[in-house]
């Protein structure tokens, strides 16, 4: 929610200045614009989930500017692997293999079989374990 529209005089308010420098905020104002926003971006792409879905609807492709946010985030690097790359992302799975359900959900998905590298990981979750072992070998 953009509150500074909210007010006769936004300018006048602490932090109007820097209301872009808040990833949240900048991917609202993106959104409304209904395009790309290049002086946007560099905010956009430090929250995983926005950059993300800033890939997703305006670029439509891989924004390797923001791979370096995105992967550190096993959920929103797995999304990223599925929607946008459509295959692995190698540069993630360090990160991704160490939340069971993500690397449970990568390794169905994404390498469509076992990931060895991740099973430690997997395993110390019984729930998500008992689904990784169901995976087709």
């Amino acid at each position: 929610m953009n509150l500074y529209k909210l007010h006769n005089n936004p300018e006048t308010l602490y932090g109007y200045d820097q209301r872009y420098e808040i990833p949240g905020f900048a991917y609202d104002i993106a959104v409304n614009r209904d395009g790309r926003s290049p002086e946007l971006e560099p905010y956009i792409m430090k929250k995983p989930n926005h950059a993300y879905q800033y890939a997703k609807k305006f670029i439509k492709g891989r924004w390797p500017e923001a791979e370096q946010y995105i992967m550190k985030d096993p959920e929103w690097a797995y999304w990223y692997a599925q929607d946008i790359i459509k295959g692995r992302f190698p540069e993630a799975e360090q990160y991704i293999m160490k939340d069971p359900r993500w690397a449970y959900w990568y390794a169905y998905y994404i390498i469509k079989g076992r990931w060895i590298e991740a099973e430690q990981y997997i395993m110390t979750d019984p729930e998500w374990w008992d689904w990784y072992k169901k995976i087709k070998r």
